[in-house]
């Protein structure tokens, strides 16, 4: 009874300290500048918001929402083809192929601004979104092959030989078959690779210069001057950055936890 009690308090205060600041920050986007940090009394209003998207904010949107999408449209294409290869085929140094693989993942990122930095240059990709969509599906891809290995491993050999028997050639079997089967999968790993692009600074901080291609995170930050801070702008784009995955994932938030669950069977 005791170690229940002290769980549900632990989880409690957990649950407050993640709640709270984010109910805090959309609090404060509703508050005028002058009463954002005060306590005893506030003056609500929408002028914050007014003048986020007055300011062209929509425009960082809309090059956040585009770069992630293509990313996460490529790093699942090539996440699904590369999972079935390595969980259903059997060829010579497949261990030290998916090993490579794996090894992206242990790499801190910011080892790798530098010399994609200089290769982007040669190639005339800085202030490209080429170059970010390209940054995201690398450093995405690693994982999700991954989880979804682990997710096919969960799913029926005979569900392949069956196909294979009745004629259907390996990329029909892949995206007609096996592919619903794995939606669950998918959205995990969508949602992984989405948040991880959604949220990312250092990529964009070194490879977009140009104010008209910059991503959310990197104007939020133009909101801190070196003298004075736009607060109330501030907390308003802090908010427009949280709502879309808010309303993207807590819907699908089962299907994320069956496919999570799903990924981690081995047969």
């Amino acid at each position: 009874m005791i170690y229940e009690i002290v769980v549900l308090l632990t989880a409690l205060i957990l649950f407050i300290g993640i709640i709270y600041p984010t109910l805090w920050v959309f609090i404060a986007s509703f508050k005028s500048e002058e009463t954002i940090f005060s306590n005893e009394y506030a003056t609500y209003t929408f002028d914050n918001y007014i003048e986020l998207f007055e300011s062209g904010f929509g425009v960082f949107i809309y090059n956040s929402f585009y770069i992630c999408l293509i990313s996460v449209i490529i790093t699942i294409f090539a996440s699904v083809t590369a999972a079935y290869v390595f969980s259903r085929k059997k060829f010579k140094f497949k261990i030290i192929y998916f090993g490579s693989i794996m090894l992206g993942q242990t790499f801190p990122w910011i080892i790798l601004v530098t010399p994609m930095f200089i290769l982007f240059a040669k190639l005339g990709f800085l202030n490209n979104h080429i170059s970010m969509i390209f940054c995201y599906v690398a450093v995405s891809l690693p994982f999700s092959v991954y989880l979804l290995v682990g997710y096919l491993e969960s799913v029926p050999r005979e569900l392949d030989e069956a196909a294979l028997m009745d004629g259907c050639p390996p990329f029909q079997i892949i995206w007609k078959i096996i592919f619903p089967i794995m939606i669950p999968g998918i959205i995990v790993t969508a949602a992984y690779s989405f948040l991880l692009m959604w949220s990312e600074y250092l990529f964009a901080l070194a490879f977009l210069t140009k104010t008209k291609l910059k991503t959310m995170p990197l104007e939020l930050y133009a909101f801190f001057g070196e003298h004075t801070t736009e607060w109330g702008q501030v907390m308003a784009a802090s908010a427009v950055t949280t709502i879309p995955t808010l309303l993207l994932f807590l819907p699908l938030q089962k299907l994320i936890s069956e496919g999570l669950t799903a990924g981690s069977v081995k047969s």
